[in-house]
């Protein structure tokens, strides 16, 4: 969805065009953000990205909260267009998809080891949804291939889809674990090899008289 104002961008083309010139804008740069739907401010982290493009900061937040109050608790992607005068206008994009399916499985955080750990369950319900939502900013034609990428990204984030891929995704995690215990089993029994080498080290004592004995050595070789 971009946001302008319609109105006053019509008059100014308008204006230009009656001098028999159009003279475009230019983009100087794009700038990519991800904000709380609804609330954005000029303090850091917006005030210090778009500080620096010269932007109305006060103006970019109050369009951007307005644009985005439908869609409060979620975390919105933003493209911000900046002209060489300093305006600007803005694309809103789809929350990224691990917001999505975190919000959705209703977790903090994915797994720390990938599809090797289920932290969460969601439906095929809930995942075609999701992929409903993502399908315009994916490589994707079909909401089955939107699909697909998005179980995709659930699979890396440890959430898995019931009688999608669940079972499958519950044995690797089983096997997984049952090979992180062989290894750390091997590990400890390691470290006590160790320890015990290192108890039977043999330790040098030395021997009353061995002193004197090689001082006299030293004396008659003199």
């Amino acid at each position: 969805m971009r946001i302008c104002p319609i109105p006053h961008a019509f008059n100014t083309l308008q204006r230009k065009l009656l001098g028999g010139v159009f003279v475009a804008k230019e983009v100087v740069k794009k700038i990519k953000l991800e904000i709380e739907a609804g609330k954005a401010t000029p303090a850091p982290p917006v005030g210090t990205v778009l500080g620096p493009a010269g932007i109305n900061l006060q103006e970019f937040c109050t369009k951007f909260n307005d644009a985005t109050r439908d869609k409060m608790g979620d975390v919105v992607p933003c493209e911000i267009s900046i002209y060489d005068d300093r305006t600007f206008d803005f694309v809103l994009k789809t929350p990224p998809a691990g917001f999505l399916l975190k919000k959705i499985a209703k977790i903090n955080k994915g797994s720390a080891k990938g599809a090797n750990q289920i932290v969460a369950t969601i439906s095929e319900a809930d995942l075609r949804s999701i992929a409903e939502t993502k399908l315009p900013d994916l490589n994707a034609y079909t909401v089955e291939e939107a699909m697909n990428i998005i179980e995709g990204t659930a699979r890396n984030m440890g959430i898995a889809i019931a009688g999608r891929n669940d079972k499958e995704l519950a044995e690797q995690a089983k096997e997984a674990e049952a090979e992180e215990k062989e290894m750390q089993k091997r590990e400890a029994e390691l470290e006590a090899m160790e320890e015990e080498a290192k108890a039977d080290a043999p330790v040098d004592v030395p021997v009353i008289g061995d002193e004197d004995k090689d001082k006299d050595e030293s004396e008659e070789q003199e």
